[in-house]
């Protein structure tokens, strides 16, 4: 039987016990919402011909669906901070069951966007976010084991649906299979339903009451005729209050923090091609000539390299010599990742893209591996979890943006090459300039920090001078005793000399 949540555990990770069921809900949830935005890109070649829609218009499927799961972030951690992390995924397993099996009855390419895209991408934020938070309640020792057999789900779900969805279109063509999957998608709601409450309650209970009680009282007061005018002082305290209910879940004076600025700018310029050509990696097999299954399996071997590639960067990372300098370390992964995007056009047969996808996934592991690490590095754990809200929801613009222009390209040039040559360049482009504004940062942050300690060295010289120097309490007190010695003692001499000189008198 696992542990009772309410219990000792209350506020002790137990790092371990149901702690690893909780992992297995993670994977599953996990891997979904990673996996499952890249699979359906099986279905888009038939589902173009089918609607008789440019490239573009179907790519925004999944843009949609992409930017929906990232920028659902900030609204899913309120929505765990108020009802924990169980309802939450539940409700988004429920909500990516709905958005496919409607999905599978579309009638224009339109209602796809809202079904499949919108409503389905909320579902995949919904399992996102809540599961990677609870997996911080129940493990505190063990944190990065479970949390890297976590997020191995995503690989692991990319390399599964890929063959899966050719063979579900294949026996039950796309209709079908979007049914299918959205029946899929309801083990969602069993993984969350794993999620046991741990620590302390999300929410006082007692507040909505309490709250009810004092709108009533309020209403009752109006109609006696004993509410005042609102002050004007009040009015703006209570503004000041909003924004600070704000600012405890958005940190936004990050937007002044200078290696937080060099991240931003830089992710938002890498995702304009990090997730184009996944989408269109099997089209594009499939423009070449190259069978169904085989495009498909194209997505699994780029999987099982992500696996690997994903914790052999953790360990590389976290070496001495590595992390000092992760920053670099991570510039120079978008930009092997953007170069192996130039070259691929040269691959013109299914040998030369299975040497693609080794190295994309390779490529792809590493920069997924060290995404929230050089965050974390830059902006420190306490201010984390806001600039990780910040960041995704900036960066869902460009996730939104990046494979529709991607197809656009293709329908303008009529070939896949253009879309993977714009993707690289701009990684390259991404790359290089987050490793020449953090070497220019270190500069500054090192600038910054002498001309701190030389103040502080000059504030201390200063207060030296200006303090006049005064004997210690004790070193006085020793001198007044010393004082007052000096001058008893002779006294008592002559005192006692007095006396010697009577007694001799009194016996002569």
């Amino acid at each position: 039987m696992p542990p009772p949540a309410e219990k000792d555990l209350a506020y002790t990770p137990p790092d371990g016990g149901w702690g690893w069921v909780v992992v297995l809900g993670a994977f599953v949830s996990i891997g979904f919402s990673y996996a499952f935005p890249k699979s359906i890109a099986i279905f888009f070649k038939e589902i173009q011909d089918f609607f008789g829609s440019s490239s573009s218009e179907i790519a925004w499927v999944s843009s949609i669906m992409l930017a929906a799961t990232y920028g659902g972030g900030p609204l899913s951690s309120i929505l765990v901070n108020r009802f924990g992390s169980r309802p939450v995924v539940m409700f988004g397993g429920l909500l990516c069951g709905i958005g496919m099996i409607s999905a599978s009855f579309c009638t224009s390419i339109f209602q796809l966007y809202i079904c499949a895209g919108l409503v389905t991408g909320l579902g995949l934020a919904f399992n996102l976010q809540p599961s990677v938070i609870i997996i911080g309640k129940y493990f505190l020792k063990r944190r990065p084991i479970a949390n890297g057999l976590a997020m191995a789900g995503s690989p692991v779900m990319l390399c599964t649906l890929a063959p899966l969805n050719q063979l579900l279109f294949d026996m039950f063509g796309w209709r079908g299979s979007f049914f299918i999957l959205g029946a899929l998608l309801l083990h969602c709601c069993v993984a969350g339903a794993l999620f046991r409450p741990i620590g302390p309650p999300a929410g006082s209970p007692k507040e909505p009451a309490n709250k009810q009680a004092t709108e009533t009282l309020q209403k009752e007061q109006f109609d006696l005729g004993l509410v005042e005018v609102a002050d004007p002082g009040e009015e703006e305290k209570e503004d000041k209050d909003c924004c600070e209910k704000v600012n405890r879940f958005l940190d936004f004076s990050l937007f002044k923090h200078r290696g937080f600025l060099i991240y931003l700018i830089g992710n938002v310029l890498m995702f304009l091609g990090f997730f184009a050509p996944i989408v269109f990696l099997a089209p594009y097999a499939k423009h070449l000539g190259i069978d169904e299954y085989s495009a498909a399996f194209l997505l699994s071997i780029l999987a099982i390299v992500d696996m690997i590639a994903r914790p052999t960067t953790g360990i590389i990372a976290n070496s001495k010599w590595v992390r000092p300098k992760i920053q670099y370390f991570f510039g120079f992964s978008i930009a092997f990742n953007g170069a192996c995007h130039l070259l691929c056009p040269l691959a013109t047969g299914y040998s030369g893209l299975v040497v693609y996808s080794v190295f994309f996934g390779l490529a792809f592991g590493m920069v997924c591996a060290m995404l929230f690490e050089t965050l974390m590095d830059l902006v420190g754990a306490s201010r984390f979890t806001s600039a990780v809200g910040l960041v995704t929801i900036v960066e869902c613009c460009t996730i939104l943006l990046g494979p529709p222009i991607g197809g656009t390209l293709i329908d303008t040039f009529g070939d896949y090459k253009y879309m993977f040559i714009k993707c690289g360049a701009v990684m390259v482009l991404a790359g290089i300039f987050l490793c020449i504004m953090n070497y220019y940062n270190y500069r500054m942050l090192a600038k910054e920090e002498k001309a701190r300690r030389k103040h502080e060295a000059t504030e201390t010289d200063d207060e030296a001078v200006r303090t006049p120097t005064f004997p210690k309490e004790e070193d006085t007190t020793k001198v007044e005793k010393m004082q007052d010695g000096h001058e008893t003692i002779p006294l008592k001499s002559e005192e006692e000399g007095l006396k010697n000189g009577a007694q001799i008198t009194n016996e002569a």
